[in-house]
């Protein structure tokens, strides 16, 4: 569908301004000091000088066009990290509202999104899935639900619990047999989160695809003897992502399939 230009520009404007606050939280709820984990306090400031930054400096993507990436004060170059993030998110935005439309599963649709990017950055960076990003993110989940009445609300336990167990099953199995940690607490409390969104069968279709982006990745590595430890949260919500978009198309092609067999 073609949205309405109007509700464009608001879409892109929400999107620039989530970017934003999900580069505060990619920079700080990584760190382990829980003291400086607040995404509220203190305000943003530069990483150089570190001189707090004025609202007119903090304008998403503007900002940073308009001084050339630099601090204003000390002239540090700021990286480019935080433009990039705000206009891929601003992007995601605009395109769940030309999917969606003005609904509740547009809001849905744009918020687990824009988690599912923090997650993946953070996963990547620190092989750490903080719990804010999965606890937010399955009640936003379970709540967008609730649009859809009872069943829908019933299908998103089921899923979130269904996302938990089979991600807790895999870790045990694999603590078992790899004799070490073959599963994050992390991973699994991220797929409860990605379950209230794509329901039970989506879960399994996540979990599926994700190990699919994983192998891509990790199998290369293995045969050219570089074992090293691959975090598996990005290719969750890689998997997550895809679902969410083509889950009933997925589906619907399976089940032809196995009738057509």
């Amino acid at each position: 569908m073609v949205a309405d230009p109007i509700l464009l520009i608001g879409a892109a404007i929400l999107g620039l301004c989530f970017g934003s606050f999900l580069n505060v939280c990619i920079l700080r709820l990584a760190k382990e000091d829980k003291k400086q984990r607040s995404l509220f306090h203190p305000p943003s400031t530069c990483p150089s000088c570190g001189q707090p930054i004025a609202w007119r400096d903090n304008i998403p993507v503007v900002s940073w066009l308009l001084l050339r990436g630099r601090c204003r004060r000390c002239g540090h170059p700021i990286s480019l990290q935080y433009p990039i993030i705000e206009a891929v998110v601003g992007v995601l935005w605009i395109a769940a509202m030309v999917v969606y439309g003005p609904t509740v599963h547009f809001l849905a649709a744009a918020l687990f999104g824009t988690i599912l990017l923090g997650i993946a950055i953070t996963d990547a960076r620190h092989y750490l899935i903080p719990d804010e990003y999965n606890w937010a993110g399955l009640i936003i989940g379970l709540s967008a639900s609730l649009t859809a009445g009872v069943p829908g609300f019933k299908d998103a336990v089921l899923g979130a619990a269904t996302g938990f167990a089979l991600l807790y099953a895999v870790g045990v199995v694999g603590r078992w047999v790899f004799k070490e940690e073959a599963m994050g607490g992390g991973d699994i409390k991220m797929m409860a989160m990605v379950g209230a969104f794509v329901g039970w069968k989506g879960v399994l279709l996540t979990v599926f695809a994700a190990s699919v982006f994983g192998s891509l990745v990790y199998v290369p590595l293995l045969l050219r003897g570089k074992k090293r430890h691959v975090p598996f949260g990005v290719f969750l919500a890689m998997g997550a992502a895809v679902v969410f978009v083509f889950r009933d198309a997925i589906i619907d092609w399976y089940l032809r399939f196995v009738r057509a067999g």
